[in-house]
């Protein structure tokens, strides 16, 4: 027997209307009046023991009402949810539309709900992925990484390189007018170009120590100051030092001081085994994001507004967040993007869109099949952080709270991405081949 109603009043919000009968507001004043009188202590009677009738003469009836009618209305609302098979997406707003002795007896919920969507062919797409490839290159160039971390630095009197690390002094002039960040003394840099301002290392190269110049360089259009982006400027620079990395040996020995290796061609092994792990995981991602992708195209859905908004305030926090660690406060971070806050806002609007869409459709999909976070799922992703972080996995779940209701919305997720990409049909393309390193 149906004891609500339900009026959808747009594809992604309803009202509910339900009634409260006697015996579920009796049976709420019950155990209302049980928590109330549990450490209620009147004379004649031990603690706990105080009769309905002598509680209600020194507490007032409205006590146990007020405290059923919290208690029942919610029981009822959620009874209504299950009754029509709705998924709510926030809290409802509640309307008495009839009542009795000050007591409500019919009720509306006008809630947020998850839409309907109805699932398009989601396994055996045909998609592109990139080919897993390691070369005898990535190995030496991660072996090369090794051996910096124990090289040492050994001056030189020669004329600077790429690859040498510099001391210096520099001042920047954009018109002949310094500019902030464009100063610094005694200052290390290491001559790798990518790192800095293009023709910033390549005005090093070739000058000796005790050697000055001035070198001439132009930021980049979409340099992250708008302040200097796109403008010329002189730098005028000192070398006082230079230096190169003198590194070990590459033998066995080197391999037993870096790993648990016995010999080095066992390390190259090594690094090889985990360069193709890495590509592997960086190729199945580049196939992930290509798969889901084609399904958010394919599948057109309402989105519930409290979601989008609430993911656009989750990229807000962010931006703020960032621009504290930059040292910068938000009302400065939006005067240097050349936005207000509420242009901010809708800037995002786009990208909440997308990840609210692609979360929906997820679950959708992790729905059918079934797909869930089983306690060896969190088990395992629980040591992952205390390894980490090195913390105990108890102290960690303890930590999260119920962010583990997040940590599990993960592991579900990653376990759907999985399943579309261990059905699907990959078509390698040498064009998007994941690197190694």
């Amino acid at each position: 027997m149906t004891s609500s109603t339900l009026t959808r009043l747009a594809p992604t919000q309803v009202a509910l209307e339900f009634s409260i009968t006697g015996q579920e507001l009796a049976e709420a004043e019950d155990r209302a009046f049980r928590k109330l009188a549990r450490d209620v202590r009147l004379p004649g009677f031990r603690k706990g023991k105080v009769p309905r009738k002598i509680f209600e003469q020194a507490y007032g009836s409205d006590a146990v009402t007020s405290r059923a009618v919290e208690d029942v209305v919610p029981e009822v609302y959620a009874k209504a949810i299950r009754e029509h098979d709705l998924d709510p997406v926030d809290r409802p707003k509640l309307e008495i539309l009839e009542e009795s002795e000050g007591r409500p007896t019919r009720l509306k919920a006008t809630v947020e709900v998850r839409p309907t969507i109805d699932l398009r062919p989601y396994k055996g797409l045909a998609v592109s992925g990139p080919p897993v490839e390691v070369t005898e290159g990535d190995v030496e160039r991660s072996l090369q990484a090794l051996a910096k971390e124990r090289a040492i630095l050994v001056p030189v009197s020669r004329p600077a390189a790429l690859g040498d690390v510099a001391t210096l002094d520099y001042e920047g002039t954009i018109e002949g007018v310094p500019f902030e960040g464009g100063q610094a003394a005694g200052q290390t840099v290491e001559l790798t170009e990518g790192r800095f301002v293009p023709g910033f290392v390549g005005g090093i190269v070739g000058m000796r120590p005790g050697e000055s110049k001035s070198v001439e360089l132009r930021f980049p259009d979409d340099y992250p100051s708008s302040a200097v982006a796109g403008k010329p400027a002189v730098f005028a620079m000192n070398l006082h030092d230079l230096k190169e990395y003198e590194f070990p040996p590459l033998d066995d020995e080197f391999a037993k001081a870096v790993s648990a290796n016995q010999t080095l061609d066992e390390l190259r092994a090594d690094l090889r085994r985990r360069l193709t792990a890495v590509a592997t995981g960086r190729a199945r991602r580049i196939i992930g994001n290509t798969i889901l992708e084609r399904l958010l195209a394919e599948h057109d859905f309402a989105l519930p507004p409290s979601m989008v908004e609430g993911e656009i305030d989750r990229l807000m926090e962010d931006a703020t967040a960032a621009a504290a660690s930059n040292g910068i406060s938000f009302d400065d971070y939006l005067k240097r993007i050349g936005k207000t806050e509420p242009e901010l806002r809708e800037s995002y609007r786009g990208e909440a869109t997308s990840r609210v869409k692609s979360t929906l459709l997820i679950e959708q999909i992790a729905k059918a099949e079934k797909i869930t976070a089983t306690p060896g799922d969190i088990a395992a992703e629980l040591e992952v952080l205390s390894r980490r972080y090195g913390q105990p996995a108890a102290r960690i779940r303890k930590a999260l709270g119920n962010n583990l209701l997040s940590l599990m919305d993960g592991i579900v997720r990653s376990k759907t991405l999985e399943l579309l990409i261990d059905n699907a049909e990959v078509m390698q393309n040498e064009e998007t081949a994941a690197p190694a390193s």
